[in-house]
C-alpha cells in the first residue's frame, strides 16, 4: 500500500472528495453515497463529487457543495449477469466508457480523499487505474462497506475472482463499516491480509434526517391519517413482498391500519399495473405511489414499516424509531436475511420469513401486531447510529493537515466544471 501523505487543502481551500458508487441495481448504493456526501459537505464545507451508475441519480437533491456525475448505466439480468442499459451496446464498450469518464472526473476533481462504496475494484475493475493515479498523487483511499455483504461462503470466491482482497491490501488506507460489530462483521471468514484488521473501523449506522420538503409537496390522501408504509426500496425485486401485503388485505378486512405501498422506480410496468388493479378494489385500505425521492418524510409519518430490509431502509427505521416488519430476500444474496435476523435477535425489528410460506393470514397477523411492537429505541445498542459523526471525524483525521480542522466557509467556492454532471 502506498505510504504517501495526502496534499492537504491550502488555507481557505475546500477539501475535495470523490465518492464512487457503481450502482448496477436498485437505489441502495446511490442513497448511501448521497447521505455521506451531504453530511461531509455540511459539516466540513468540503466539495464532494459522487460518481454514480444509477439511472435516477438526477432525481435526488444534494446539499450545497455536492454534485453528481452519472456514468453509463448497466443492469443486472435475471441470471445474475450484467448488460448495458443502452440497447445494442456491448457491456465491454459500456465498461470502457465508464472507466474513461471516472478517470476524467478524478483528473478534474484532484481529490484529497476517495471513498469507494462496496466494490474495492469497482464494477469489472473499472476504477483500478483511477485509484492508482489518485494514490500516487497523495490522495487517501477508503473502502466503505455496508454492515453485511453476503454469506462468507458465497462472498469469498467472488472477492477472489475480482482481486478484491489484493486491491484492498495494496491500495486502501482505511475500511469503514457502516454498522456495528454486534450485528455483523462483513469481512469475517474471508482470507485477507492480516494488516487489514488494523485499518478496519466500525462507524455505526448512518443516521437519516428529514430532507427539506419540495415546494408544494402534498401527502397522499391515505397518509393524512395513521397508516403503514410498505416499501421494497427500488422495487426491482420487491414484487413478492407487495403481493403478500395486498393478499393479506384482500383476505382480512379487519387489519386495523391502511397501507400505502411505494412501488419503487424499478418495478416493471406490467406488474405495477396488475397491482394497481387489485389495490383499486380496496379503496381506503390500500393506496400506492410509484416513487418518492423524499421517502424519509413518509417513513417518519408512518405508524409502522413493512420492508425487505435493505441497508438504507434499516437505517431509516432506526433513525425515525419506527416499528418494522422485515421480509428479507435470500437470493441472489443473503445480505438482507443476515441483517434482519441479527436485528431481530437484538429486539430492533420483527422478521417474517417467506420460508414459512406466504399464506395471507401470516402477513395479516404481522400487520395487526405491528402498531403495538416495541420501538427500536427501547433496545440500547452502544454506537448504533453514530456513523455520520464518526465519518466526519475520520475525514478530518485523514485529510486535515496534521489532523487540523478543515475550513468551514467554502460554500461560495465555484467548482470546476465536471463531465456530464447532474446536481
Amino acid at each position: 500500500m502506498t505510504a504517501l501523505r495526502p496534499s492537504p487543502p491550502g488555507p481557505g481551500e475546500p477539501c475535495r472528495i470523490l465518492i464512487y458508487s457503481h450502482d448496477t441495481f436498485g437505489l441502495g448504493h446511490l442513497r448511501r453515497s448521497r447521505t455521506l456526501a451531504n453530511a461531509v459537505a455540511r459539516a466540513l464545507g468540503a466539495r464532494v463529487v459522487v460518481v454514480s451508475g444509477s439511472p435516477v441519480a438526477d432525481r435526488f437533491a444534494f446539499a450545497p457543495g455536492v454534485s453528481a456525475v452519472r456514468i453509463p448505466a448497466v443492469t443486472k439480468r435475471v441470471d445474475g449477469g450484467y448488460a448495458s442499459l443502452e440497447p445494442g451496446r456491448a457491456l465491454s464498450e459500456t465498461v470502457a466508457a465508464r472507466a474513461a469518464l471516472i478517470a476524467r472526473t478524478a483528473e478534474s476533481v484532484r481529490p484529497h480523499l476517495v471513498i469507494v462504496d462496496k466494490e474495492p475494484t469497482g464494477f469489472q475493475g473499472e476504477i483500478l487505474g483511477m485509484l492508482e493515479r489518485a494514490a500516487a498523487e497523495g490522495a487517501r483511499l477508503v473502502l466503505g462497506l455496508r454492515d453485511v455483504l453476503d454469506d462468507p461462503v458465497l462472498l469469498a470466491p467472488e472477492w477472489a475472482r475480482k482481486g478484491a482482497g489484493e486491491a484492498l491490501a495494496r491500495l486502501y488506507h482505511e475500511v469503514w463499516v457502516y454498522g456495528v460489530a454486534r450485528i455483523h462483521r462483513p469481512l469475517e471468514g474471508l482470507d485477507l491480509d492480516p494488516g487489514i484488521a488494523d485499518r478496519l473501523i466500525y462507524t455505526g449506522y448512518l443516521r437519516r434526517d428529514l430532507p427539506p420538503p419540495s415546494p408544494g409537496r402534498a401527502w397522499p390522501p391515505l397518509a393524512e391519517a395513521p397508516f403503514l408504509l410498505v416499501t421494497p426500496g427500488g422495487g426491482g425485486d420487491g414484487a413478492a413482498l407487495i403481493d403478500w401485503v395486498v393478499a393479506a388485505y384482500e383476505a382480512d378486512p379487519g387489519i386495523p391500519l391502511p397501507a400505502l405501498i411505494a412501488f419503487g422506480p424499478f418495478l416493471d410496468v406490467e406488474t405495477r399495473t396488475a397491482f394497481l388493479a387489485r389495490i383499486a378494489r380496496l379503496p381506503g385500505r390500500l393506496s400506492a405511489i410509484t416513487f418518492d425521492s423524499e421517502i424519509e418524510r413518509l417513513m417518519q409519518r408512518a405508524a409502522g414499516i413493512v420492508a425487505m430490509g435493505g441497508y438504507n431502509t434499516f437505517c431509516e427505521i432506526l433513525s425515525f424509531d419506527k416499528r418494522a416488519v422485515l421480509v428479507p430476500r435470500t437470493e441472489p444474496r443473503r445480505e438482507q436475511e443476515i441483517r434482519a435476523r441479527a436485528a431481530e435477535a437484538l429486539g430492533l425489528v420483527r422478521v417474517l420469513s417467506e420460508a414459512g410460506g406466504r399464506a395471507p393470514e401470516r402477513m395479516a397477523a404481522a400487520l395487526r401486531a405491528l402498531p403495538v411492537q416495541p420501538e427500536p429505541s427501547r433496545m440500547v445498542v452502544p454506537g448504533l447510529l453514530d456513523g455520520l459523526d464518526a465519518i466526519v471525524a475520520r475525514v478530518r483525521a485523514l485529510v486535515g493537515p496534521s489532523g487540523a480542522r478543515l475550513p468551514d466557509a467554502v460554500a461560495e467556492a465555484v467548482p470546476e466544471p465536471l463531465p456530464e454532471a447532474v446536481s
